[in-house]
């Protein structure tokens, strides 16, 4: 069984539906730890021993977050910055990472059509999100493509957040219990884009 990180980052995350019912979702579940940077680090003085040891005693890192400003919110990248240190995470000795699966699990406003080369947002979540993938790739670690729930400011029915949550739910437990085929999640845009066929049994 392999053990799942989700690094929590939301500012408001009181006013997101969405957001709220994706982790309560998952929080709780054996082998799955929700680190809530907003709610441990309200200073941003980040404990980088703690979050580098948090990292190593984990198979997954996710980094759940709302797409602002196409990236993440801000104490994201203050983590980032101070956690990904050389000679733990990259370089000639900076293995501490390496072969872990890392993927983002990203909100949006916009819908898939506005993330198109013709679109309002110009450019494709993958094209957006390749500062990520270059991270990974730098720290030795398996890039999977984001987990998207996108369209949020045209407002998601209950039921729909509802099914956006069980299927969270659904791909965590799948890749703890490592029943997910991850040659087949490479051919998607996003990792929830065909849970049926990337799922094994």
């Amino acid at each position: 069984m392999k053990k799942i990180l989700i690094n929590f980052a939301h500012p408001t995350k009181s006013r997101s539906i969405i957001n709220k019912a994706m982790r309560a979702a998952v929080e709780g579940l054996e082998g799955v730890y929700v680190n809530d940077l907003y709610g441990r680090y309200p200073d941003f003085f980040i404990d980088v021993k703690r979050e580098q040891q948090l990292c190593e005693s984990h198979d997954v890192i996710i980094f759940q977050h709302p797409f602002y400003w196409y990236s993440t919110p801000s104490i994201m990248k203050e983590w980032l910055d101070l956690v990904l240190e050389h000679g733990w995470a990259y370089g000639s000795k900076g293995n501490a990472l390496e072969g872990k699966l890392f993927f983002q699990a990203i909100t949006a406003g916009g819908d898939d059509s506005t993330y198109q080369k013709g679109g309002f947002n110009r450019f494709t979540i993958k094209e957006l999100t390749s500062p990520f993938q270059a991270t990974a790739r730098l720290c030795s670690m398996t890039w999977l493509p984001p987990f998207t729930v996108l369209g949020i400011h045209r407002g998601l029915s209950a039921e729909a957040v509802s099914g956006h949550a069980e299927s969270y739910r659904r791909t965590i437990i799948a890749l703890r219990d490592d029943r997910f085929d991850l040659k087949k999640v490479g051919k998607h845009h996003y990792l929830n884009s065909d849970l049926n066929s990337t799922i094994k049994g």
